[in-house]
């Protein structure tokens, strides 16, 4: 239990007891909890809570405040290491979200997604901190997409057990959380106790990191965050206020869904490595904001659930070209700021998090297609930086106005 073995030496390990078996497993059980919250929570708080545009603004401004404190991980880290932090903070997220439903209220429904979201945020800190050490440059694009695909695979089986169980077996929100919950914590526990504690050949600084040079890193962060903002609160709440979805259809949309990022995250990855970041990063937000204009369009011409269905899937799909960052990341940073930047960028990824549910809540229930008008926007600023992005980022190179050749790093 807890044995240090360095990360050259895994190769000896059975190969369900590697590094990136480890990050497998983490990777599918993370959704399993989490995937189950998210695909329950409209119906529970609009049914159970009767929650309306502004309680759920604010119910994801306060999701979204431990992604701001972020970077508290790196004083964490002093006194833990990385791996078994993402392994502590898989098994608060699975407890929390399997107590969801015990406390129906407003202030009940608060405090437990603020828990969660400790265990959720600080899990996809350090969990992508461990990605970027443990998985070599070369082929890190074609891992990060089937570790999205493993992730979407767990999603797609959570997914399909509501769909065929809900109904026929009459499920109720307390049992689905305590069960979906309860796996994550279990397979969380599970890895803690059987796996070694893997040292990365570099050691990490345990302070604050901000460095000039990552500033177009920083830059397509905050945007990215502000923009996934308004997709995650007000996509899904919007299939279910304005079209009547139950939790049945919804579940059946995420299985769609996650199907679609299955066979997409193998390919994305696979197109990452061979156009490289700047051609994906620009695909992606071009595309992100036709999305965003045509569900404007949705509200503005009528479109129907097929349309606005059909747009939630594209989404998620532009959504799985994110890896472009880590790798774009990966390429530019000293090794040993990974973790300190991990903590930094999911920081500034959340800024906007903080304020911006419980803001446009209020604009959601004068004018919802002003919300998604206003993400497309977000969309176009990001495509913009986008195109800074180098074709082959290097330390030195991070950006387009670093001139043709690499400069001395800062």
């Amino acid at each position: 239990m807890f044995t240090r073995m360095p990360l050259a030496d895994a190769a000896s390990l059975p190969l369900w007891r590697r590094p990136e078996s480890l990050l497998f497993l983490m990777a599918a059980a993370m959704p399993l909890a989490f995937s189950t919250w998210s695909a329950l929570l409209n119906n529970f708080v609009i049914q159970v809570a009767g929650f309306t545009g502004v309680e759920i603004g604010w119910l994801h401004s306060v999701r979204e405040i431990p992604g701001f404190l972020a970077i508290g991980v790196i004083l964490v880290l002093l006194v833990m290491r990385e791996q078994v932090l993402a392994l502590v903070s898989l098994i608060l997220l699975g407890v929390a979200s399997a107590l969801t439903a015990m406390f129906p209220s407003f202030g009940g429904i608060l405090f437990l997604t603020l828990l969660s979201s400790i265990g959720f945020h600080y899990f996809e800190t350090v969990n992508q901190s461990l990605q970027l050490q443990w998985i070599d440059k070369a082929r890190a694009p074609q891992v990060l997409g089937w570790i999205v695909a493993a992730g979407s695979g767990a999603s797609l089986l959570a997914y399909v057990a509501l769909v065929a169980l809900w109904d026929s077996l009459g499920l109720s929100y307390n049992v689905v959380y305590l069960v979906s919950g309860g796996l994550t914590a279990a397979i969380a526990v599970f890895a803690l106790l059987a796996y070694p504690q893997f040292e990365a050949p570099v050691a990490q600084h345990k302070s604050m990191v901000l460095r000039r040079r990552y500033w177009l890193y920083y830059a397509l962060q905050f945007m990215a965050g502000a923009r996934r903002q308004i997709f995650v609160v007000f996509a899904a709440f919007m299939m279910v206020e304005r079209f009547g979805m139950e939790v049945h259809q919804i579940t059946a949309l995420f299985i769609i869904n996650y199907v679609a990022n299955m066979a997409a995250g193998p390919f994305i990855g696979g197109w990452v490595a061979r156009f490289g970041e700047r051609a994906m990063i620009i695909v992606q937000y071009a595309g992100l904001m036709a999305v965003f204009l045509a569900y404007g369009g949705v509200y503005a011409f009528g479109w129907g659930v097929v349309v606005a269905s059909a747009l939630y899937v594209l989404d998620h799909v532009f959504f799985t070209m994110n890896l472009t960052l880590k790798t774009y990341f990966q390429k530019i940073a000293d090794p040993a700021d990974i973790a300190p930047t991990a903590a930094v960028a999911f920081t500034i990824n959340h800024i906007a998090a903080v304020f911006l549910p419980a803001a446009l809540g209020y604009m959601w229930v004068v004018s919802p297609g002003g919300v998604f008008m206003l993400a497309a926007g977000m969309a176009a600023v990001s495509l913009g930086l986008s195109m800074l992005v180098p074709r082959d980022p290097t330390p030195g190179y991070e950006t387009i106005l670093g001139g043709l050749r690499p400069q001395p790093a800062e």
